[in-house]
């Protein structure tokens, strides 16, 4: 048994499962975790985990004797994945409509070609972040060039000066990180 999370085996007497198990797991051996273990395992907290039901994004396999919901491997996954949805921009109502469509689908084509949808829209905008990342990347780096300059400059000039410092190129502006803290 790990540190991390407890072995809850499932005893049919002492708790009654909300969802049929896997085919390939008798229910007497499915891994189960409580709202804090699987808060921990999937770095989140227990609040996020209660809230993540509260909205029908994720489900407890079952309930101890004690009526402690339990939630099996999977859910790791599931806290994971809404996890990464958020960090792509999507709120939890977003998430929970994603959620509500997929379920309420037809036909497994329909639902994911509705996942594919939201994850192409998403790719496009990581890309689109990435390449302003990229472009302020490059100016943190010039402005950084030129600022290397200043560790030569007479410690007795005054900061007035900077404005037609001798020490950079006269035919070249500054980098707008550079000239932003020098214009009044």
């Amino acid at each position: 048994m790990s540190q991390q999370h407890r072995h809850l085996p499932i005893a049919a007497e002492s708790a009654k499962p909300l969802q049929a198990p896997s085919a390939s797991a008798p229910e007497e051996e499915i891994e189960l975790l409580q709202v804090g273990d699987l808060a921990r395992v999937a770095g989140k907290t227990v609040r996020a985990i209660h809230l993540y039901e509260e909205l029908g994004l994720l489900k407890p396999h079952a309930r101890s004797k004690g009526r402690y919901r339990l939630f099996s491997r999977d859910a790791i996954t599931r806290v994971r994945w809404i996890g990464k949805l958020q960090s792509l921009g999507l709120s939890l109502p977003a998430i929970q409509s994603i959620v509500r469509e997929w379920e309420a689908s037809p036909s497994a084509p329909g639902a994911m070609a509705k996942m594919r949808e939201v994850y192409r829209q998403k790719l496009a905008e990581t890309r689109e972040q990435l390449r302003h990342l990229e472009a302020l990347e490059a100016e943190l780096a010039e402005s950084l060039r030129y600022l290397e300059a200043c560790d030569v400059c007479d410690p007795e000039r005054l900061l007035n000066a900077c404005a037609c410092c001798d020490m950079h190129d006269q035919d070249r502006q500054p980098p707008e990180l550079v000239a932003g803290f020098r214009a009044s």
